[in-house]
């Protein structure tokens, strides 16, 4: 499994995030605590957004901890929404193109989790893109081919049903020798970010967010990046996540309910 964060709020530099907290993302490169693997060194990659543009975005298949450009990346360049991700493939060779976060257009995609039996419905989902988005993927791996199925099934204009669709194409092809789906995915058009965790077993990777930090920016992200005096709370299973300017939306999935008061991390 991977470790992920997304930040939203004032422009701050992605060192911020990425870099120094106690537990950043950096450190859980090399140190996870809430993951099947410690160590997530198969790539890393980052993207960002500033004045509206299309994402900036840096991938490489180097351990985020080897690679000496990033540190300085993340403390020149100042974004007010980025999202970063750390790598343990499952899917799909290390390379470039098989690093998150996945970009088309305005979009910026990440995923943790596992589609066991993606070969099973590669064809299906393949058959449900446009010419554009078939020829827009670069790499092999589960999340970039999910990243595409959601913008074939409407992730410009109803980013929920999009997911919905998506989890259901992914349903189809499930098999009990395969073992179970599992999604946490955050992505986002630039304005907001959205994530949601899902899986078939009710045993989701982990997600948290975090709204209070000093300079009033909220957070989600695989793990807690801090402990001192920040409030992380945890994101419900099959729960679907709205982070805007102002608030942090929670909805349940498939109609069922979902918890709406976040359970507080216990540090």
């Amino acid at each position: 499994m991977c470790r992920l964060s997304a930040y939203l709020g004032p422009e701050i530099p992605l060192q911020n995030i990425v870099v120094l907290p106690k537990h950043s993302l950096l450190e859980q490169s090399q140190a996870a605590t809430e993951a099947k693997l410690a160590v997530n060194g198969d790539g890393f990659g980052v993207a960002w957004y500033k004045d509206g543009e299309l994402p900036g975005q840096y991938r490489d298949v180097l351990p985020a901890w080897s690679d000496g450009n990033l540190t300085s990346l993340c403390r020149m360049i100042s974004s007010p929404l980025f999202l970063a991700h750390v790598r343990a493939s499952t899917s799909g060779e290390t390379a470039r193109v098989n690093c998150h976060p996945f970009t088309h257009g305005r979009w910026s995609f990440m995923h943790n989790g596992n589609v066991p039996n993606i070969n099973g419905i590669r064809r299906k989902a393949e058959g449900m893109l446009s010419d554009d988005l078939y020829f827009a993927k670069k790499g092999t791996t589960d999340s970039e081919l999910i990243f595409l199925l959601l913008l074939a099934n409407g992730l410009d204009t109803d980013p929920l049903q999009a997911v919905q669709r998506t989890l259901e194409v992914c349903k189809s092809g499930l098999a009990a020798n395969n073992g179970p789906n599992r999604f946490v995915c955050v992505f986002s058009d630039g304005e907001n970010i959205y994530a949601f965790r899902h899986s078939s077993d009710c045993k989701s990777p982990t997600l948290y967010v975090c709204e209070s930090l000093d300079n009033k920016g909220t957070v989600i992200s695989s793990e807690p990046l801090d402990d001192d005096g920040y409030e992380w709370k945890t994101i419900p299973e099959d729960s679907f996540v709205t982070l805007s300017s102002d608030q942090v939306e929670i909805t349940p999935l498939f109609g069922h309910p979902v918890s709406t008061s976040l359970e507080k991390h216990a540090c």
